[in-house]
């Protein structure tokens, strides 16, 4: 399987960043704000409960300071209940009797020794209590229904809701509301909420304890889904962008890239075109003063001088093809010259002949191996090619002995292809200087311009031919220049 660039994984993990941070944003505040409110809602309960159990000792103390007055057989302590729903009956022990409840009996005998009221016994499954309050000549005690103490007209927490609320005492727990079971909690981020307090009055030291669960279940998933949607289309419109302003970016480095090309081929062209010219421009030169130095002769040998006019008029239309060919990248570059069959031996000798005046000083031996070749090409192009690899091989020759220098030429048919192979015995190729040989304007000779292999390059791949240059052993350099044969193309 292929492997997702990582260039192109960076949007889709944003997105995912983007969306996992603003969920996770959204969802704590949101638990943030649900336990505030959660901390605030039990607060106001703890206080109402407080309220409602500092009234029952307040009811308790007035019977105990008024126990005399209402010690007759009427007993109006037992018109309380109507007043105090939460009452569920009013309980008098006489001076000298006994509770008939030995829980009861406890909480007075602590009632007497704390001279406050004391908690009696309490019934979890009822949700039911008892307060008593010691005093003589009689003691009280209050049976206080849990469910009926609480002011629900007032109370904050949402009923029914998920919030638990208890009042527990050592273990126990009496229910006031059962809210979210806590088997039944879904997971969430956070415990959830939980609040315990004693109630204030001493008498009855309850801890009231409120918890509510938080989880997926309770998410603002509307909100939630609103933010991926912004994200995705905030995202989608961020990279819309950035791959436009890269386009346009690309558009106008392109649009740089082209002027700039074009100035460095109109600077390539120039050189090339002194490079091109200067060959058949020195041959003229050659030839003129050559045929000023026979006409001087008291008996001119007229066939040379013959020869000589005849090469200069062969170098001056040289020197016209190149400028043509040369105008003619410049007026339509993506077009080449005519092409033509052209016999590559006769090419080969034809530059060798152009070239015999440096053969000679150089003192190299130039062999030709093969027989007539017929190529589909640009005639003048051909030659020029040629001409620079020849030269260049004369070139390399001057440093060795006159007896080594040699350069072996020769031609053959590969399948489709006329190949020409020169090889000559120089000191080679430098490998740092190989992958950059057909580079323009790199050269490994003082004064070179290097623009002669580039050009060879060039002219090759223009006429649908390839050129490449190796070392060989033991020394020596070998270029292979392979063309397209003629009627096969």
């Amino acid at each position: 399987m292929r492997k997702m660039p990582l260039a192109r994984l960076k949007w889709p993990i944003g997105w995912a960043l983007l969306v996992a941070t603003g969920v996770l944003a959204i969802v704590r505040l949101d638990i943030a704000q649900r336990r505030d409110t959660f901390q605030a809602e039990a607060r106001i309960a703890h206080r109402l409960l407080s309220q409602r159990a500092a009234q029952h000792d307040a009811i308790l103390a007035t019977l105990a300071l008024l126990s005399p007055a209402i010690g007759d057989p009427g007993r109006p302590e037992q018109r309380l209940p109507a007043v105090y729903p939460q009452l569920l009956a009013v309980i008098r022990s006489d001076s000298g009797q006994a509770w008939l409840d030995l829980g009861l009996q406890d909480a007075e005998r602590r009632s007497r020794s704390s001279r406050r009221a004391e908690l009696g016994p309490v019934d979890v499954r009822s949700r039911q209590y008892t307060l008593v309050q010691a005093s003589d000549p009689i003691s009280f005690a209050l049976r206080i229904d849990v469910q009926r103490m609480v002011p629900w007209q007032e109370w904050p927490v949402r009923q029914p809701g998920p919030v638990r609320v208890v009042l527990a005492l050592a273990g126990q727990a009496l229910v006031l509301q059962s809210g979210q079971s806590p088997d039944s909690e879904p997971f969430g981020l956070t415990e959830g909420f939980v609040f315990a307090e004693r109630l204030a009055p001493d008498s009855q030291p309850f801890v009231l304890q409120l918890r509510q669960a938080t989880g997926p279940a309770y998410w603002p998933w509307t909100w939630l889904l609103g933010w991926v949607m912004v994200s995705t289309l905030g995202m989608t419109g961020f990279v819309a962008w950035q791959r436009a302003r890269r386009s346009n970016r690309r558009a106008q480095q392109l649009l740089q890239f082209g002027q700039v090309a074009r100035l460095n081929a109109m600077g390539e062209l120039a050189a090339g075109m002194a490079h091109e010219l200067n060959q058949p421009l020195s041959a003229i030169v050659a030839n003129a003063q050559a045929t000023r130095r026979i006409l001087a002769d008291d008996a001119p040998a007229l066939d040379t001088v013959r020869h000589a006019i005849g090469q200069i008029e062969a170098q001056g239309r040289r020197a016209a093809d190149v400028v043509t060919r040369l105008r003619r990248q410049v007026e339509a570059p993506q077009k080449t010259g005519a092409l033509r069959p052209t016999d590559l031996l006769t090419s080969v000798r034809r530059v060798r002949d152009l070239l015999e005046p440096d053969i000679r000083r150089c003192a190299a031996t130039i062999t030709t191996l093969g027989a007539s070749v017929q190529v589909l090409v640009d005639p003048v192009a051909l030659e020029q090619i040629i001409h620079n690899l020849l030269n260049n091989a004369l070139q390399a020759l001057d440093a060795l002995p006159a007896g080594e220098r040699t350069v072996l030429i020769s031609l053959q048919v590969d399948k489709d292809q006329g190949v020409m192979t020169l090889r000559d015995t120089g000191p080679g190729i430098a490998s740092a200087a190989l992958p950059h040989l057909f580079d323009p304007f790199y050269s490994t000779r003082h004064g070179g311009l290097g623009l002669g292999l580039s050009l060879c390059e060039a002219l090759t791949q223009a006429m649908h031919g390839t050129l490449t240059a190796r070392n060989t052993v033991p020394r020596g350099a070998e270029f292979r220049l392979s063309l397209p044969l003629a009627g096969r193309c």
